[in-house]
């Protein structure tokens, strides 16, 4: 086989995370000094777009061309002259005028239904059109902002519960962190091990909170949602007296064609779930049909966002949030701290954005509950716990863990849901104990594995022991 040249290898190496590190830092520090524009007749969509050949102010016109009216110079007053795109203004990186940021305002002339509302699928197919991403034209370009006028925010239903009602369906005092767990195995159940595995975890009063995986499909021949969903609700009151008063949740996911999804719901609901979980971010616009048609008695909505990097190499995070928000999700998963290399996306700035958003005072909008999941364990609800306290996020957040809870084995080689929960009570008491207080967050998980050891704390050892063997052999 040909080897190929340096040249090719070091274009196929290219590190793109790097540049957007950058890139972000570059347009956040552009954008303080001189923010989106705000209009009431207008959402303002700003790019960042690197063009070949074309500058930035022209393009205005063939996105206004090819993403609103479809003609060029509308006659002035007219009808297609109020449904027109126009520049809203530029910020030129370099002497090119090929280079920069972008502010377009799309009319809401063209946008808005009779009743004076809109919705994320159809912002999207405008902001993001085909004139923005699929032209050879455009070297770059990404969205990074949308700017809604305040009267169109409030027509969207937004979370119905958020962090608030949250805590109170689970009795959750406050200041008391919110803690939750992911079905281990992930496909291939039975329904019967649904509800086995719902059970076991639910012994344990730390956890409020119960969901499935994506990858539990929710009608299969062999774990029907209505059936899995009743025996899990059914498991969860077998244990209820061992909960000490404490509610839990039980969220199966849901997904299928459009036709197929509300039938779903409905037997989800009828099973006795309190929610739902959809892969968001393949879902276009389900999140909203199910949030309007059960608007008497809304469900919890997890908008999990697996699969959300497909978007974000076009559309910034914080845009595709927001929206989701907007459509009613209740929880949103972004990712925990933990020291070294990120194992999971979002981090930096772009973590630092999307919670952001997620939780910002929203007028009309309630705040998502931002879900800390992806590789939290023992060695690093400290950290999180931690960084969460310091920043004021309070009880608008909750813990998510999967296989540190679910996927520690016994020392029968069995996984103990049990042990795994002891585990993480292990580790936040020693949280609250502050007895690592002020360990730099390098030295944490060194320092935890002493401590384990030194107190005698057998479920958390044997837990860091699995989920760190090189730092607990």
């Amino acid at each position: 086989m040909k080897t190929l040249d340096d040249s090719t290898l070091e274009l196929f190496w290219h590190d793109a995370d790097a540049r957007e590190v950058r890139l972000r830092q570059v347009i956040g520090e552009r954008l303080a000094l001189q923010p989106p524009p705000v209009r009431e007749d207008a959402v303002v969509a700003t790019y960042f777009m690197a063009l070949r050949s074309m500058k930035l102010e022209k393009a205005v016109a063939e996105i206004a061309y090819h993403a609103t009216s479809g003609i060029k110079n509308p006659p002035p007053g007219s009808l297609l002259a109020q449904c027109t795109a126009q520049p809203a203004g530029v910020d030129l990186f370099d002497s090119t005028g090929r280079l920069g940021l972008l502010h377009v305002a799309f009319p809401l002339k063209m946008m808005l239904q009779p009743d004076g509302h809109l919705t994320s699928c159809d912002l999207l197919h405008t902001a993001a059109a085909a004139i923005l991403f699929d032209v050879y034209e455009n070297q770059d370009s990404r969205l990074i902002n949308l700017q809604l006028p305040e009267s169109v925010l409030r027509t969207f239903p937004g979370p119905a519960h958020g962090p608030k009602g949250f805590r109170r369906l689970c009795g959750l005092p406050p200041g008391e962190p919110a803690f939750g767990t992911i079905l281990k195995p992930t496909a291939g159940l039975t329904a019967e091990e649904v509800g086995q595995l719902t059970g076991e975890a639910a012994a344990s009063p730390l956890l409020s909170f119960i969901k499935e995986d994506e990858d539990l499909y929710p009608n299969l021949e062999y774990a029907p949602m209505a059936l899995r969903t009743r025996l899990a609700v059914e498991a969860i009151a077998r244990v209820a007296d061992q909960r000490g008063g404490r509610g839990l949740v039980f969220l199966p996911h849901v997904s299928g064609a459009p036709g197929e999804i509300l039938t779903t719901v409905e037997a989800a609901l009828e099973a006795g779930a309190e929610g739902l979980m959809f892969s968001e971010s393949f879902a276009g616009g389900t999140v909203r049909m199910v949030r309007d048609a059960f608007r008497m008695q809304p469900p919890l909505i997890y908008g999990h966002n697996a699969g959300i990097g497909v978007k974000t190499r076009a559309i910034w995070r914080e845009v595709i949030d927001l929206l989701a928000r907007l459509d009613g999700i209740d929880f949103r998963q972004t990712a925990p701290v933990r020291p070294g290399t990120p194992f999971l996306k979002p981090y930096g700035q772009e973590w630092q954005a999307s919670e952001e958003i997620l939780s910002r005072p929203l007028p009309g909008i309630a705040p998502t509950v931002l879900v800390r999941a992806g590789a939290l364990d023992q060695g690093n609800i400290g950290l999180n716990m931690a960084e969460a306290e310091a920043r004021g996020l309070g009880d608008g957040v909750m813990f998510l863990a999967g296989s540190a809870i679910n996927s520690i084995k016994n020392a029968q080689g069995k996984y103990d849901p049990a042990l795994g929960a002891r585990a993480m009570q292990q580790a936040i008491e020693v949280h609250r104990a502050g007895t690592l207080r002020g360990v730099p967050a390098p030295s944490h998980l060194r320092e935890l594995v002493a401590l384990a050891e030194r107190e005698g704390l057998g479920e958390l050892r044997e837990a860091l022991r699995q989920r760190y063997p090189q730092e607990a052999p």
